[in-house]
């Protein structure tokens, strides 16, 4: 059996140092304030998404716009609960959840979209999932072994967002072109 690197006295006795933490010890190993930040952006790329979301799907119309509305629920809801992880993991390590609405598109990585046309609407969802899985897998990436519980709520996320862009690219190749009729 391998053994602790640390004795168990010192743990226990670093616990009770600085307890007013929370869940950040001597063995946090990520800037701290720059993991905040990007769990900020991160909260506001999530919260445009999910308005984005929820704008095509009360604007989706034509022939095709029911299942293709009902999807933009289905993710617009998700997006929501990611918002949610995200900010409780900001709460977690001692921030503050920006949920300035001034700011939202300015911190975030995705874009707001407007468009009329349902391709359109798709199309934008779709590249604004390849924005999160890049940014994600980067977050991912740079987190490391330095804060492995943000970590996995970024591969956590990341999953879910990978569907969402297979789910997007999957009805644009099943819908016809011309959806205006």
């Amino acid at each position: 059996m391998a053994e602790f690197l640390t004795d168990i006295e010192t743990i226990r006795k670093r616990a009770r140092q600085e307890i007013e933490k929370g869940p950040i010890t001597d063995a946090y190993g990520a800037d701290l304030e720059r993991v905040l930040q990007v769990l900020n952006e991160a909260l506001a790329t999530e919260i445009v998404c999910t308005l984005r979301y929820k704008r095509h799907y009360y604007t989706a119309s034509g022939l095709y716009s029911e299942p293709v509305a009902a999807e933009f629920l289905e993710h617009a809801a998700e997006e929501q609960e990611h918002a949610d992880k995200l900010a409780q993991r900001i709460v977690q390590l001692g921030g503050e959840p920006d949920f300035d609405p001034d700011t939202l598109t300015k911190r975030s990585h995705a874009q707001y979209d407007a468009s009329a046309d349902l391709i359109d609407m798709i199309k934008e969802d779709l590249v604004a999932e390849r924005i999160a899985i890049a940014s994600y897998t980067e977050i991912a990436k740079w987190l490391g072994d330095g804060d492995p519980t943000t970590r996995r709520v970024f591969e956590d996320l990341l999953a879910q967002e990978e569907e969402h862009a297979d789910d997007m690219r999957g009805l644009l190749e099943r819908l016809p072109h011309d959806t205006k009729s």
